[in-house]
């Protein structure tokens, strides 16, 4: 059964910096599709020296063609486009574009003296790797094995951990929200009650010049036309927005109308739920938003169970016309906790491969259905009787039930907004800047 938790708070840059890392590119899959490399020929000299060919300089450092290709296959692996010649081409500009902006922000961070060490990025890579099963060093080495430097990866971490405390720090005074701000946040939020809010993920990519409008536009189109082929939104936002959501994988939390430019507030207010918007033209670049979730502002009742399961697996394949001894003997084993109260399932259920307790659950969102059914009829604090799977049975009991509104806007989820919506400004503002100052030169 996979417990389906309740919404997310608002992040808040309060929060340590690898908790906002945990999206997108540091979601990648548990197995990154191979790429077949060809072996050495004659030419190999020619093509390694393309490869090393410095494609911009950016205030005196260079972007060379091998660390765009790289970065182009990583986010073709990570987002299942595969590693094709025409995707990679198509990926190439804007891939550049990005490059030169994450040079500008480690020359920045590097300025600034803002330290960002190698147990950092190490720690962010253990993470990735924790979450995705695999054993120290198996991220470098599936990357390795898929064409993939993995310095491609690291330095991506390095100047997003980097990039994230330089705003913080540049907040000052800013960076702490007083009781009468999240007064008025909160109060403001309960006279909206009844007002449309949605659940939003944005990708948001500047134009900085108007001579690059038309091919940051190709560009938009194309990462729209990918994500609605089933490009994972979180991976193309890590990757490619120039936002402080990018760290979340594009993830706004619950926003109203009037904190998007109108054009896309007026897009939003027709958009079915699952959709994902053509990229609109705002102030400063494109935008483009999927809409999760609809609901009034300050009203969304749900009712949130805990519970306690217990799990006896069996040591072969089920056979419903013959079942073995050792499946007769787990359900009599079973049906020993039926009618017992949350404290003996959760001891019968230590020590299985099977979480005990699986955290907080929403009712109405849990699947598949017939056990929402089934778990929704239950007494609170009795067991189930057993529940039968092919691999081994299951007693599940309902130790509190609760109904909440989960549209109710704490101190805590205030305070986050306002901070998100302060370090966003500050991060546009300072690229903006970082842009005007530089000298970026483009070679052939």
């Amino acid at each position: 059964m996979r417990a389906i938790s309740p919404p997310r708070p608002p992040r808040s840059l309060s929060r340590p910096w690898r908790q906002l890392l945990l999206a997108g590119v540091l979601g990648l899959p548990l197995a990154l599709s191979p790429v077949l490399l060809p072996a050495a020929a004659p030419g190999a000299g020619i093509a390694l020296a393309q490869t090393n060919r410095i494609v911009t300089v950016v205030n005196g450092d260079v972007v060379t063609a091998n660390e765009v290709a790289n970065r182009a296959k990583l986010f073709a692996l990570n987002s299942g486009m595969g590693p094709n010649s025409d995707v990679l081409a198509r990926l190439t500009p804007q891939v550049t574009r990005l490059l030169v902006d994450e040079r500008l922000r480690l020359q920045e961070i590097q300025r600034r003296r803002i330290l960002v060490s190698d147990q950092d990025v190490g720690e962010a890579v253990g993470e990735i790797e924790s979450r995705n099963g695999l054993p120290p060093g198996g991220l470098a080495a599936q990357l390795r094995g898929s064409g993939v430097e993995p310095r491609a990866l690291y330095d991506q971490i390095r100047v997003q951990i980097g990039w994230a405390r330089l705003v913080r720090a540049m907040l000052g005074a800013q960076g702490e929200v007083s009781p009468r701000e999240v007064d008025e946040f909160v109060a403001a939020h309960k006279a909206r009650t009844g007002e449309p809010e949605y659940l939003v993920s944005e990708i948001f990519v500047p134009v900085d010049e108007a001579s690059s409008e038309a091919e940051v536009k190709r560009f938009v189109d194309d990462v729209v036309g990918q994500l609605r082929r089933g490009v994972p939104f979180p991976a193309a936002a890590t990757q490619f927005s120039q936002s402080q959501t990018a760290l979340q994988g594009g993830d706004m939390g619950w926003v109203r109308a009037d904190e998007f430019d109108p054009a896309v507030a007026s897009i939003l207010a027709r958009m079915p739920q699952g959709a994902i918007a053509n990229p609109t033209k705002v102030p400063g670049g494109f935008q483009i938003v999927a809409l999760r979730q609809k609901r009034e502002t300050g009203r969304e009742i749900a009712t949130l169970i805990s519970l306690r399961q217990a799990f006896v697996p069996f040591t072969s394949a089920l056979d419903p016309q013959a079942p073995t001894q050792q499946q007769r003997d787990a359900v009599e084993r079973a049906r020993t906790l039926e009618g017992k109260a949350c404290p003996a399932v959760e001891a019968a259920g230590r020590g299985g491969n099977r979480p005990v307790d699986p955290g907080a659950v929403r009712l109405d969102t849990l699947q598949p259905a017939p056990l929402r059914s089934l778990i929704g009829g239950l007494p609170v604090g009795r067991a189930s009787q057993p529940i039968i799977t092919p691999d081994g049975v299951m007693i599940i009991a309902v130790c509190t039930k609760e109904q909440r509104n989960l549209a109710e806007l704490t101190p805590d989820q205030a305070r986050g907004q306002i901070l998100r919506d302060r370090a966003e400004l500050t991060s546009r503002q300072l690229q903006r800047d970082l842009r005007r100052r530089s000298v970026i030169e483009q070679r052939s």
